[in-house]
């Protein structure tokens, strides 16, 4: 069974104390971390935390473990890295990007 199943996003952290700590991290992290690597600079709007916290309020709040990320690469490739189905980006190179 999910970590979140029946609880409210504040429940799950995501209140406004979440919202402040995600605005001033945002802030100083302005950009997309994936993106940048690929020597794109997009605007980062998601906080992600790298390693899924799933419910663990230390690592929720350990700052080290959250990245700023755009939403297309939360919702789409950290998603399918969760899932166990990782998408490789290819550099124009033709290798692999990390």
């Amino acid at each position: 069974m999910s970590w979140r199943k029946g609880k409210t996003t504040a429940e799950r952290g995501y209140g406004s104390r979440w919202q402040r700590a995600r605005k001033s991290f945002l802030s100083a992290n302005p950009l997309c971390v994936r993106c940048k690597k690929r020597s794109h600079l997009t605007p980062a709007t998601v906080v992600n935390h790298k390693v899924p916290h799933r419910g663990d309020q230390a690592l929720f709040w350990d700052r080290g473990n959250w990245e700023a990320v755009c939403a297309p690469c939360h919702d789409r490739d950290i998603k399918l890295e969760e899932a166990g189905k990782a998408k490789v980006h290819i550099g124009i190179d033709g290798w692999p990007i990390a």
